[in-house]
């Protein structure tokens, strides 16, 4: 089955709480885990952030919706326990806990109007408006957050890539340069710059340090195309390093690879990595080059060690 979402989490938690017993959240999320007959793959999904599991998130986000209610209460670090209105609504049978039905509740209410005059609720560093999360109640806010981010990075990863071809040979050299000294390799920036586009070889376009004590040489193609690079220009690139005695290359383009040509550089004893332009734009907005901030948020939370001996 389907991760449940965080508002169908809600009643099943509630269940759990009904002994009226304090309980651990963890303990909390391996009986839901059951109860909802998760596999061993559903409970290692991961958010986008890959800091926690989607599971673990969505029961997380259950638990705060319900305290914000006041159907439960927390009686310690990671401790909980129902309360005598948790008894009372549980008591009515619902078919089901979800955030329209918490709203009856004068806190929540209270909750709901303070954030609708501040666009996000806060959560374990998050933030997300509140109406999106009655509206798709499969997700939890972390979740549309992180979804909100991948689309605008996908978006801007578009954009780059449509920028880069665009430019002229001379530039997307430059770029080259600036995307692998940024991501450690060629030393510095001036003595990568002496080497890429100045070798002259056949099916080479420039030599770059590995690290900055230039213990071995990487060989270096790079090609502004619309087409895909297929296998011939691919092996007429290692042939060229096979020229020069070297192991190490890599093809960068701004187009794509052909199936072939990715199969071929698996097979052969040279280390050959293909980057194609979806690649290079992400590399580009990971090591901040021909990119900048737009804005940033700082989202905090609650310091639980501060509170341990309060």
């Amino acid at each position: 089955m389907a991760i449940p979402g965080f508002q169908d989490i809600m009643l099943p938690l509630m269940h759990i709480l009904q002994d009226q017993q304090e309980h651990v959240h963890s303990n909390v999320i391996e009986a839901l885990a059951k109860h909802f007959h998760l596999t061993e793959n559903e409970r290692r999904v991961m958010l986008r952030s890959g800091k926690q599991s989607q599971f673990d998130n969505r029961v997380g986000w259950s638990k705060t919706h319900l305290s914000k209610a006041g159907v439960i209460e927390t009686t310690g670090r990671g401790r909980y326990r129902i309360t005598q209105r948790g008894l009372d609504l549980l008591a009515t049978q619902p078919s089901a806990i979800n955030m329209q039905l918490l709203m009856k509740y004068p806190e929540f209410r209270e909750f709901r109007t303070r954030n609708d005059s501040q666009p996000a609720e806060i959560h374990d560093g998050l933030a997300t408006p509140i109406d999106d999360a009655i509206s798709t109640p499969e997700l939890t806010p972390d979740e549309m957050l992180q979804s909100a981010y991948h689309t605008l990075r996908q978006t801007l990863e578009r954009d780059l890539l449509e920028r880069v071809k665009q430019c002229s040979p001379e530039f997307f050299e430059r770029l080259v340069i600036d995307v692998l000294v940024a991501m450690g390799y060629g030393g510095t920036r001036a003595d990568a710059a002496t080497r890429l586009g100045r070798s002259g070889d056949e099916g080479i376009d420039g030599t770059i340090k590995e690290d900055r004590l230039g213990l071995d040489v990487i060989y270096i193609q790079a090609k502004r195309w619309e087409k895909p690079v297929g296998r011939p220009e691919v092996q007429g690139f290692v042939g060229a390093l096979v020229g020069q005695q070297a192991q190490k290359g890599v093809f960068i383009t701004t187009s794509k690879f052909s199936q072939l040509a990715r199969d071929y550089v698996e097979k052969i004893t040279q280390k050959i990595i293909l980057i194609d332009g979806e690649e290079l734009a992400a590399f580009m907005v990971d090591y901040d080059v021909g990119v900048t901030p737009a804005e940033t948020f700082v989202i905090k939370k609650p310091d639980l060690d501060y509170f341990e001996n309060g």
